[in-house]
């Protein structure tokens, strides 16, 4: 038998960066765990596949995406004699490939149905400290980093801020896989252009056209991308059959489902009894056990399970508007009214497909700003520093309100 030991310094093929280089051994071995690899299962933009065919990508893909862009963001602050430690370096490099670890099935649809008052953020944290455990303590710097609690702020900012590299590489991403161009970011030049002044992170004042477009493709990332009508409908009808399926679960209704949906289903999962026992069964948990759930579901006796269903999987989704103004009461009481008869459902059941909501799209927020350094050494806040007038129009939030109902 050949005892050979394997070569752990991979390097991986993305479609958008090219070839991406594994830093360490302990990477590779976080890589390889069972909690990472269930990454590839989950879709990193959910139903948005439903208007862009070709966002399938996957959250594995922007992890690893992420933790080169992380490699890129040290070499160059390395360069401009800003001091890393090898153990810092590291951390950072481990913090961002786990910082989407806990997102559940198709993304956000499951924090808003079946497992509630926990984020998807507060799940990667249990997933951290449990791996930091199997790894004896190598983690330990990566979860402070993670958690904002290391005292060098600039590093905390690199995985968490308006101009983090999470942000960098998703705009990227899904603007590659979608072929919206808008997101199109330059994410290397605005890596080239990073520094650190005063502890802070921030993007030296040749970089500031970078910045803006930066910003103005996220707003129209989230109008054209993330918002898009279609994909709020799909993102809506799957919570609604998660809550439906949970509610007859509650009941006692027998329903088809993997052991690790079932788990979920059949449970009141809190952020008070999320246990190491619920962690186990979360990392079980993908795309394809809600898929084949819902597949299977178009068949069963209740008639409201097995319309969305039938719905979400031949793309007969329901009809949606979108306004500035609240919807009235009246205008939402008259299609539940039309939907109940329609359907014979009483007025409960017909909320399920009569209901509404609200969206909100900011692009930047000047309570966490992103500074410019001049030349001078001055730090200012990129809406006062650009010339841009509609930049200042972007701290601005923009709230729409939609409302959802069958064709």
């Amino acid at each position: 038998m050949d005892t050979k030991k394997p070569n752990k310094l991979k390097i991986l093929n993305d479609p958008i960066y090219g070839f991406i280089q594994i830093p360490s051994t302990l990477i590779f071995d976080i890589i390889e765990h069972p909690y990472f690899q269930r990454l590839r299962r989950i879709t990193q933009m959910g139903f948005s596949n439903l208007v862009y065919p070709g966002a399938n990508h996957t959250r594995f893909h922007h992890a690893i995406g992420c933790m080169h862009l992380m490699q890129k963001a040290v070499r160059v602050l390395h360069f401009k004699q800003i001091a890393i430690s090898k153990e810092e370096e590291n951390a950072l490099y481990v913090a961002i490939l786990l910082h989407d670890i806990g997102h559940g099935a198709f993304s956000h649809a499951l924090e808003h149905s079946i497992v509630n008052g926990i984020s998807h953020e507060e799940i990667s944290l249990k997933f951290m400290k449990k791996l930091n455990d199997e790894f004896d303590g190598q983690l330990d710097l990566a979860i402070q980093i993670f958690e904002g609690k290391y005292p060098r702020k600039f590093l905390c900012q690199l995985i968490s801020s308006q101009l983090d590299i999470d942000r960098l590489d998703y705009l990227k991403r899904d603007s590659f896989y979608t072929g919206v161009t808008e997101g199109n970011i330059s994410s290397d030049r605005l890596i080239a252009m990073m520094n650190v002044k005063d502890d802070e992170l921030v993007i030296e004042e040749k970089g500031i056209y970078s910045v803006e477009k930066f910003l103005i493709a996220r707003r129209l990332m989230y109008w054209q991308v993330y918002l898009h009508k279609t994909g709020l409908v799909a993102e809506n009808m799957l919570v609604n059959v998660l809550k439906r399926a949970k509610e007859l679960a509650e009941e006692g209704v027998e329903l088809f489902a993997s052991s690790s949906l079932k788990y979920f289903l059949y449970n009141q999962i809190t952020e008070e009894n999320f246990n190491e026992e619920t962690l186990v069964m979360f990392s079980r948990l993908d795309d394809y056990d809600v898929l084949s759930a819902i597949k299977e579901w178009e068949n069963h006796e209740d008639k409201v399970l097995s319309l969305l269903s039938k719905m979400i999987i031949d793309r007969k989704l329901l009809r949606i508007e979108i306004q500035q103004k609240e919807f009235k009461e009246s205008e939402i009481k008259m299609a539940l009214k039309k939907v109940s008869k329609n359907l014979k459902l009483s007025e409960s059941e017909a909320k399920f497909f009569v209901f509404t909501k609200r969206i909100k799209n900011q692009a930047y927020q000047q309570e966490k700003p992103i500074y410019i350094l001049s030349k001078k050494g001055n730090l200012k806040d990129i809406a006062k520093a650009s010339d841009q007038l509609n930049l200042q129009a972007l701290t601005n939030p923009v709230i729409k309100h939609f409302i959802c109902y069958p064709k």
